[in-house]
């Protein structure tokens, strides 16, 4: 079932998002299209945003990080709560969500704001900031007045009208993040399998020195960090008369991936994991190649996946100052 999540966006002592959320909750749950759940900031404590990688590349390197993005991904859909705080949305619920970014996309958004004008400079920075992340955020608005919806600027007893103004955001965020589920899954195994042939046709034209067939998996563009000198290869004909070079010393090719980890997004992926050149020289010597580490990235350019950067090295033997190439995945 679509599962929702009320998201609870300020932690200041005091707040009145609690109430808020409350509210929508017991309103929500009236319904037998979807399961909502609360999500409060304040049982999630993250630091000011401390990973070394864009969010975008879905690499998180801090525990606090990885389980909040396995929070946030349980969901097909929100519903955020947000006080205005000086004609913006609080610093704490800007950050949560700068955190992520893969968790968030392709997936329904609604607002609920408060403040003394109704919350909605907030509602609207908020918008902003989910519609760059690629969600779909939903029309209705429900904007609560301190001055009109709270019994002495205090208790929440919102009017009547704000009762069928939620009534349509929650129908709308629900049948978004229906949709959304139902799609999603669906592209990104799509695009996950077509990478993956990616990688078997790369394999199928190494081995068959086919030049030509090497140069439709690349993007004209490539930049290309080898073993090879120099220190990057840029453009498809550098790439492939680097790989015009390595043909040279072989008369048979093999060529072998593993552990293959694909990360896939709308419009960019990346894979990382091991690869191995080997075959039989042009001596007649017969050669297993080393394990290298290697990782592609991906860019979709009308309508294919194609390579536009990758990287392959070894480890290096920093006080002997050679690269370590016994090495096995």
């Amino acid at each position: 079932m679509t599962r929702i999540a009320i998201l609870i966006g300020s932690t200041r002592p005091g707040r009145k998002g609690a109430q808020v959320a409350r509210w929508v909750q017991e309103r929500a749950v009236r319904r037998e299209d979807a399961v909502f759940e609360v999500i409060d900031l304040l049982d999630h404590p993250l630091p000011h945003l401390d990973e070394p990688l864009p969010a975008l590349a879905g690499r998180y390197q801090h525990e606090h990080t990885r389980a909040w993005a396995e929070t946030i991904a349980r969901f097909d859909g929100f519903v955020m709560v947000t006080p205005e705080y000086n004609a913006s949305l609080p610093g704490v619920l800007k950050n949560a969500i700068d955190y992520l970014y893969a968790e968030w996309t392709g997936k329904a958004v609604g607002f609920v704001s408060y403040g003394v004008g109704g919350g909605t400079l907030a509602a609207r920075q908020l918008r902003t900031l989910c519609e760059l992340l690629r969600m779909s955020a939903v029309t209705p608005l429900v904007s609560l007045s301190l001055k009109t919806d709270f019994k002495d600027q205090a208790t929440l007893e919102p009017g009547a009208h704000h009762v069928d103004t939620l009534d349509t955001l929650l129908d709308h965020v629900v049948a978004q993040s229906a949709e959304g589920r139902a799609a999603t899954p669906t592209q990104r195994e799509a695009d996950e399998a077509a990478i993956a042939r990616h990688f078997d046709r790369i394999t199928d034209a190494i081995q068959a020195k086919d030049l030509e067939g090497l140069r439709r998996l690349y993007a004209s563009d490539i930049v290309s960090f080898d073993i090879d000198p120099p220190l990057q290869h840029v453009g498809i004909d550098a790439k492939l008369r680097n790989w015009a070079k390595v043909f040279t010393f072989f008369q048979e090719v093999t060529y072998e991936v593993r552990d293959l980890v694909h990360t896939v997004g709308e419009e960019v992926a990346f894979t990382h994991g091991f690869g191995r050149l080997g075959g039989t020289l042009a001596d007649g010597t017969t050669t297993g190649g080393m394990w290298v580490r290697a990782t592609f990235c991906f860019r979709k350019i009308d309508d294919a996946w194609l390579i536009s950067h990758d990287q392959v090295s070894v480890p290096l033997d920093v006080l002997g100052g050679k690269g370590v190439v016994d090495l096995k995945p």
